[in-house]
């Protein structure tokens, strides 16, 4: 491969991405992450796009289970389908070979001592990393080295990371999080631990914490809440007091879980924050914030510039409590969608990008985001956002998690629709869904269906976050609702 050329990699977290991002920044490669949960097509689809010359693959068997890895036979079946590769490696921590791969420990032997000749410049693309929109195909977001770079040294100043700090990559390796803060530990002569999330467990979580004393993660929402669901004698069983620092992304969190987490991790300081792929983080709530401003995605991150806000004219929105769209404005800031230079246009207004979120500015600055717009909700004219329906029912104890969409409804437009797991052992009534949110919320935005689903049915992203696009559609055609 030459400078600027593309490779792709389909892996579960293991040490190796440490190694091939690293790679990518010293050949002057990019990277392209494919999210393991996508479709055999999907993935088609992004290295096609891409043009990926080579394609990296985990193989060999999961050490935690003993079963192979699918993505050997999952690859086999696409190469027919994906004419730009011209070279397929395979990495595995028994190291296997395979008819049409070339060996990575093999060819890590056989490799140069030498430093590379290549001239690597700040502005150069790193990784170009592909992400779900609500409607359409995914688009690929670069990142140059000076986005990222960035983004460490930010997040290095603003978390207080050190050289005694060990980061747990908990997140998947090929999604931005992980991305965010693995080389953040190595930078201040910290470590990097990979967590072999095939499936979440969250005791084998707190296992990990105890037995590898790491002082830092990044979870989403829905891992604290699994956590906190273990019964005490489980939680008590083992040592938290090593975890200095905790983060909460991708979604809000409660009162109730912000409370637990603190109780549960007695030495740990809790940080939210928002931010997306293409921006890198763009506020952050500071942990003696967490109470005081609940709900709040905190204050501008050192390095963002101050956050805009434009209505649904174009205008600028100047008085604080009143809903815009969000455009922020970094050196973390994304170079461009690949090959997509409409897309990136549409995403822009001047320097300051968005990525669909609505929400304000409180009288003290601090940002409330209130939905993303494209899940917004008009009912009989009035705009309802999920997420302030969703906090009201996910308030309720017996409830797990709960997504809210709209259904086509012939006077309404749109009907609020409540899609709701429980907790293990409980049971609920729809028309308790309903009297708990009466009083609590404007009446037009109680729910007035609540389908009730199990854990592994409620569709998530690879950062945990629940799709409501796919909720959308699969509860909210008109033929459901006749």
């Amino acid at each position: 491969m030459k400078k600027g050329d593309r490779f792709a990699v389909l892996a579960y977290n293991a040490v190796e991405w440490m190694e091939i991002y690293a790679a990518a920044a010293k050949g002057g490669f990019i990277c392209v992450p494919l999210m393991f949960r996508l479709a055999a097509a999907e993935m088609e689809y992004i290295i096609n796009h891409c043009e990926a010359k080579v394609f990296i693959v985990q193989s060999g068997k999961d050490p935690v289970d003993g079963k192979e890895f699918p993505w050997i036979n999952q690859v086999n079946g696409m190469k027919k389908n994906i004419p730009t590769v011209e070279k397929y490696v395979n990495f595995a921590v028994d190291s296997p070979s395979y008819d049409g791969y070339i060996n990575y420990e093999e060819m890590l032997a056989k490799a140069s001592p030498e430093e590379p000749a290549t001239v690597v410049d700040a502005d150069d693309p790193w990784v170009i990393m592909y992400t779900g929109g609500t409607t359409g195909r995914p688009k690929g977001v670069v990142k140059s080295h000076l986005n990222l770079f960035a983004q460490y040294f930010i997040m290095i100043y603003d978390h207080e990371f050190n050289y005694d700090d060990c980061n747990l990559l908990v997140m998947p390796c090929c999604h931005v999080n992980s991305l965010f803060y693995s080389f953040v530990a190595t930078w201040v002569g910290g470590s990097v631990m990979c967590y072999n999330m095939v499936s979440f467990n969250p005791e084998n979580l707190l296992k990990t914490f105890q037995d590898f004393k790491v002082t830092f993660t990044s979870l989403v929402p829905t891992h604290y809440i699994m956590m906190l669901a273990l019964p005490d004698e489980v939680k008590a069983k083992y040592d938290l007091t090593s975890v200095k620092k905790l983060l909460i992304s991708s979604a809000p969190a409660r009162r109730d879980t912000k409370l637990g987490v603190l109780k549960m991790f007695p030495n740990s300081e809790l940080n939210e924050a928002y931010g997306s792929t293409e921006a890198g983080i763009v506020t952050v709530l500071k942990p003696n914030e967490q109470l005081t401003k609940l709900g709040s995605c905190g204050r501008e991150v050192i390095g963002t510039d101050y956050i805009k806000f434009y209505d649904e004219d174009g205008n600028l929105v100047t008085k604080p409590n009143e809903v815009g769209e969000l455009y922020s404005r970094s050196p973390m800031l994304f170079e461009e969608y690949w090959k997509e230079p409409e897309k990136t246009m549409a995403a822009m207004k001047g320097e300051y990008f968005s990525a669909g979120d609505m929400g304000y500015r409180d009288e003290d600055g601090y940002i409330y985001l209130v939905d993303r717009k494209a899940n917004m909700i008009i009912s009989g004219g009035e705009n309802i956002f999920p997420s302030e329906v969703e906090n009201v029912v996910g308030g309720h104890e017996k409830v797990k998690d709960v997504a809210v969409i709209g259904v086509p409804h012939e006077k309404w437009g749109e009907q609020v629709t409540a899609i709701v797991v429980l907790h293990e052992g409980q049971t609920m009534a729809a028309e308790e869904v309903s009297a708990w949110c009466k009083g609590k919320i404007a009446g037009f935005k109680v729910p007035k269906n609540v389908i009730f689903i199990k854990d592994e049915e409620m569709p998530r992203s690879g950062a945990g976050k629940i799709l409501h696009r796919i909720l959308r559609e699969k509860y909210g055609k008109w033929s459901d609702n006749a």
